[in-house]
């Protein structure tokens, strides 16, 4: 992936429908050869789709809040993965390293709901209890660093290969 590959993809994420001669204009390239970037982008896995964004408190979603999952000594992973994936509230699901196991996070309407969705997990098999933070306010959410920026991982071997 090069740096007019980084911009698409900065381009895109910004604005999701901008068109093959917006795009080319952005990086300097022709809308064909810009089209046949992004579609090797798609084919590679770089791209995997695209959406809408929408705003959960319009749709009756007003409360949302992460749940820390503790499972027993003897549960699978997969299998409680699977169970979580089943449950429609889980927006995300996180296999982590720390005390919990898992942490998601939940979008319902009120706090019923979220008694409710705590009561589901934790008639799970293989979860033995639930840790809950409910988010008061979202500052800021799903931002990705620009692509054009360096993983910070692979910011020392660069600096090493060029002689910095």
């Amino acid at each position: 992936m090069d740096r007019t590959d980084r911009k698409l993809l900065d381009v895109l994420r910004a604005n999701g429908r901008a068109t093959y001669a917006e795009l080319a204009r952005a990086v300097g390239l022709s809308a064909p050869a810009v089209h046949e970037r992004v579609a090797k982008l798609e084919t590679a896995g770089v791209i995997t789709g695209y959406h809408a964004a929408v705003a959960p408190e319009s749709l009756g979603y007003g409360t949302n809040a992460l749940i820390g999952i503790f499972i027993t000594d003897r549960a699978d992973t997969d299998d409680i993965a699977s169970s979580l994936a089943a449950i429609d509230s889980v927006e995300d699901c996180w296999f982590v390293a720390g005390e919990e196991t898992f942490v998601v996070k939940v979008r319902v309407p009120d706090v019923a709901g979220l008694e409710h969705v705590i009561r589901t997990l934790n008639a799970v098999d293989g979860i033995a209890r639930t840790r809950t933070t409910v988010v008061l306010s979202t500052k800021f959410e799903d931002r990705v660093q620009a692509t054009g920026a360096q993983p910070i991982s692979s910011a020392p071997s660069a600096r090493r290969a060029s002689g910095a």
